[in-house]
């Protein structure tokens, strides 16, 4: 009887269309962020930090970007890891070109690098779609990350042919390289990635979201009713494109410290795709859901034997991770295409009708 709409009045249809309709909901979020920014940094440890909450935090961003394309948009992508490279590589080479500037706005311009070349890839999503463009993303992949292995002028000609991470502060605290503690590395990546999820959200609930879902749901007749395709199509990879770019900057700035063009292979953006199948096409709660399935249950797996006395070896959890991984992947794909997320606004509005059936 705690989650109910009884008592609270619209008087605005602006009150009556919010995100968060319900005010438990907006005490849930609050409650959420304060743990985020406050319980987390004062009692987590170096493991939770570096191993589980900045990686989640940087995969959900990267998930987010994809969602805007797929979910949203309706246009498959398999270069979100190359689009990861664009923005790390664009960071790096923006910071040593300027090493003045603070290495935040680099990690905010190297999105929109990433974004002008995701138009340049997706100018043939006029032409075609489906398979034939997820080929063609899937050439972009393989194409860019040729370009991080063998361009040198990428990594400043060193020998190591990898990105060496400077240190680089902020009101006097160290945010990149060695130095920089795991809090403040944190708080960074959390600050950037519930800024950004809260502007998607803004922007898939007003009239450029509502442009892509009808290019989505049927392109031909978006198009009759007056939506240009090319603009909308090249928006949504502009958009994914930055988000995604800035998660890759943040992945070696703030998580890797150090990157070659292997971190960023096919492996990742199929693991990107797998989060947003899992949490949910079309929606932003649902590349959180996604990350927390595919990041952190491998992470629960291998602490589970030992909490219960069992030892198995590190191969057969690897095996056992990619197992529960695809049967998920299965079945998602058969029983709830709309993943998680779906599940969860089912349960809430169960809740809110309970224990009526109606």
């Amino acid at each position: 009887m705690f989650y109910r709409e009884a008592g609270q009045y619209k008087t605005t249809y602006a009150a009556d269309m919010a995100i968060f309709p319900i005010r438990q909901d907006r005490y849930g979020l609050a409650l959420i962020l304060l743990v985020a920014f406050v319980a987390i940094p004062a009692f987590g440890n170096q493991f939770l930090l570096n191993t589980m909450m900045i990686p989640f935090l940087i995969l959900s961003l990267a998930a987010i970007g994809l969602n805007l394309l797929t979910g949203y948009t309706g246009l498959l992508s398999l270069g979100t890891g190359a689009f990861m490279g664009v923005g790390a590589y664009s960071c790096y080479k923006l910071e040593t070109f300027f090493p003045q500037v603070n290495i935040l706005v680099w990690i905010i311009m190297s999105g929109f690098v990433s974004a002008l070349v995701g138009v340049a890839f997706g100018l043939p999503s006029l032409r075609i779609k489906g398979f034939y463009l997820a080929v063609a993303t899937l050439a972009a992949q393989f194409f860019l990350q040729w370009c991080f292995a063998r361009a040198p002028w990428l990594v400043n000609y060193n020998d190591s042919g990898a990105i060496e991470v400077p240190t680089e502060t902020l009101f006097g605290l160290p945010v990149t390289g060695p130095t920089a503690t795991p809090v403040t590395r944190y708080l960074v990546v959390l600050t950037i990635v519930a800024a950004m999820a809260w502007i998607a959200s803004n922007i898939v609930h007003g009239r450029i979201g509502r442009m892509w879902m009808a290019v989505r749901d049927m392109d031909i007749a978006a198009e009759l009713i007056g939506i240009r395709l090319l603009r909308a199509k090249l928006l949504a990879f502009a958009v994914s494109s930055f988000y995604i770019g800035v998660a890759g900057a943040l992945m070696v700035f703030l998580w890797l410290g150090a990157a070659e063009a292997e971190a960023f292979n096919i492996d990742l953006s199929f693991q990107i795709l797998f989060m947003v199948i899992i949490g949910g096409l079309g929606s932003i709660v649902g590349a959180f859901f996604g990350a927390t399935i595919i990041h952190l249950l491998p992470i629960a797996l291998r602490a589970l034997p030992a909490m219960v006395g069992l030892s198995i070896d590190a191969a057969r959890i690897d095996q056992l991770t990619f197992m529960i991984t695809g049967i998920l992947i299965i079945v998602f794909l058969i029983a709830e295409p709309h993943g998680l997320a779906r599940l969860w606004q089912t349960a809430k509005q169960k809740l809110r009708v309970w224990p009526f059936p109606y």
